[in-house]
């Protein structure tokens, strides 16, 4: 990838949000969803941090934490990119000969950035049920809502792998380049059904 994204995290918070709201698509709703995965990493952390220093578990946790939500914001400025690409392509003539093929390696590329921030997702499952057995009490709560946040990132990256996968049918990839992404999005959902298992349980300990 030869360019940074248009606006990287590291633009403070409320610039970050007034370029969400403009109308260019970078960056957009992977990005956002993105962004969730990445409280949640950083929320996660917390918790980790604040269970007793003794627990070797829980410092191996915050260190693998760490790294994730580094690689979940080198994703979110990944996905950028592929964003821009993406409107572009589809931002081209329609009777340009080169539009559909455009359109398919866009597309393609954004499905594939769409499963890459799934796939944090669900590398960040086995903390979260760790942390749910060794994390302090105290913070089931803050627990809880990374877990929220973890559910809304991983169906925003689904949203966004179904959505990606629609048009480069639509323009005619085909079939067999397409079925890794529908396997993966299949493995997606099914991680998703237990973010939201663990978000009930979760809540139910707040009751």
């Amino acid at each position: 990838m030869e360019h940074d994204a248009d606006v990287p995290t590291s633009t403070p918070l409320d610039g970050w949000l007034a370029e969400l709201g403009q109308p260019n698509g970078a960056p957009g709703g992977g990005a956002a969803s993105g962004v969730m995965l990445g409280i949640a990493a950083s929320l996660l952390r917390m918790v980790a941090e604040y269970t007793p220093n003794d627990d070797p578990q829980a410092e191996e946790c915050g260190i693998r934490l760490a790294h994730t939500r580094a690689e979940v914001l080198e994703a979110v400025e990944a996905d950028g990119v592929y964003s821009a690409a993406f409107g572009a392509a589809l931002g081209r003539p329609a009777d340009d000969p080169e539009r559909d093929r455009r359109v398919q390696d866009a597309a393609m590329e954004a499905a594939q950035s769409s499963a890459r921030l799934g796939d944090i997702g669900i590398r960040l499952l086995p903390e979260v049920r760790l942390l749910a057995e060794i994390g302090n009490p105290h913070l089931v709560a803050d627990l809880a809502v990374a877990v929220e946040a973890l559910h809304a990132g991983m169906a925003g990256a689904i949203i966004n792998l179904r959505s990606n996968l629609q048009i480069a049918r639509k323009h005619g990839t085909p079939a067999a380049a397409l079925r890794p992404l529908d396997d993966e999005k299949s493995r997606l959902v099914n991680a998703q059904r237990e973010v939201a298992q663990l978000t009930e349980a979760l809540s139910s300990r707040l009751d």
